[in-house]
């Protein structure tokens, strides 16, 4: 992969966020409209008015879900992964090096966290300077010499000053919300879907529901595609940008080599593994297996051979 600089990285994520701003609503006003005209069809002006009639209480729905989403995500991923801060005392190694990466590109410094594992990983999380977060797990800080140490870290620096973690979060509530609406549809059908009537006194209304399901589904499937490609872009991305801010290439690509088959962290959540310096266990399965195209990371031997090359 062709690196381009940081602040090509940054300008190119961030209009990367503004598209999926618009591309996500537009996914759910789809579903909306296609919903009506499966409902109400062939009225077309029934078909109209009732989508200018729902899409306020639809709208009003979706923000909701979001700004409480948006707002209680780092707590929610402390919880899914048993983390705790990082006491300064005690880690002087860990808050040196950070210091020192944020101080070389003039950021203000995350918090520091810390997961009792043996397993070698790391993610970077928040919305704003007062949420922004580094996580290590014990294993990757015992494990790790100081250079390969150091760019793990500004990996995960890397992620918060592209926008990373911000855009990961927008994705995965977005995501979320197409996830419900699928469960909503299928249980309708199982438990109601059936006896429904549509308006001329025939038994449409399943089928409707049937087809709105399909419809539902797809949207789902291709919002998941979406997110996994731009989850797999986001790590190449932070290898440049790690390399960047350390001018050692060599240690990040070992730093990734003792990683690899190491990674393995539980969480409660999938949605925070996405989050991970590796996610290897995404790679595994059928679907993750056609084109990796359901693989929220990269082969970590691909990003190796990219960062040798640098």
């Amino acid at each position: 992969m062709k690196y381009v600089g940081l602040h090509a990285q940054i300008s190119k994520n961030n209009r990367r966020s503004a598209l999926l701003l618009i591309a996500f609503p537009l996914l759910i006003f789809i579903a909306v409209y296609a919903f009506c005209f499966f409902m109400f069809q062939p009225n077309w002006e029934e078909v109209n008015y009732r989508f200018i009639t729902y899409i306020p209480f639809v709208a009003a729905g979706v923000i909701i879900w979001f700004l409480i989403a948006y707002a209680s995500h780092s707590s929610l991923i402390q919880m899914a992964t048993s983390s705790h801060p990082l006491e300064r005392k005690d880690n002087m190694r860990i808050y040196n090096l950070t210091e020192n990466l944020c101080m070389s590109v003039g950021m203000k410094m995350p918090k520091l966290f810390v997961i009792e594992s043996p397993a070698l990983n790391a993610f970077a999380s928040g919305i704003n300077e007062k949420t922004y977060a580094v996580t290590l797990t014990r294993g990757i800080i015992d494990h790790l010499n100081d250079e390969e140490l150091e760019a793990v870290i500004a990996h995960e620096l890397v992620h918060i000053r592209n926008k990373d973690v911000r855009l990961l979060i927008v994705t995965i509530i977005f995501v979320g919300i197409f996830g419900f609406l699928v469960q909503v549809l299928f249980r309708s059908v199982l438990y109601g879907g059936g006896r429904r009537k549509s308006n001329n006194g025939k038994d449409g209304g399943g089928a409707a529901i049937l087809v709105m399901l399909l419809i539902a589904v797809v949207v789902y499937a291709l919002s998941m595609v979406f997110k996994f490609a731009l989850s797999r872009k986001r790590e190449y991305l932070a290898d440049a940008g790690a390399v960047e801010m350390t001018k050692r290439p060599l240690a990040m690509a070992g730093a990734l080599r003792k990683i690899s088959g190491n990674s393995n962290l539980e969480a409660k959540s999938e949605d925070v593994k996405q989050m991970f310096i590796d996610n290897s266990e995404s790679s595994k399965g059928f679907m993750a297996s056609i084109s990796g195209i359901f693989a929220t990371h990269p082969p970590i031997e691909k990003r190796i051979k990219v960062l040798e090359q640098m």
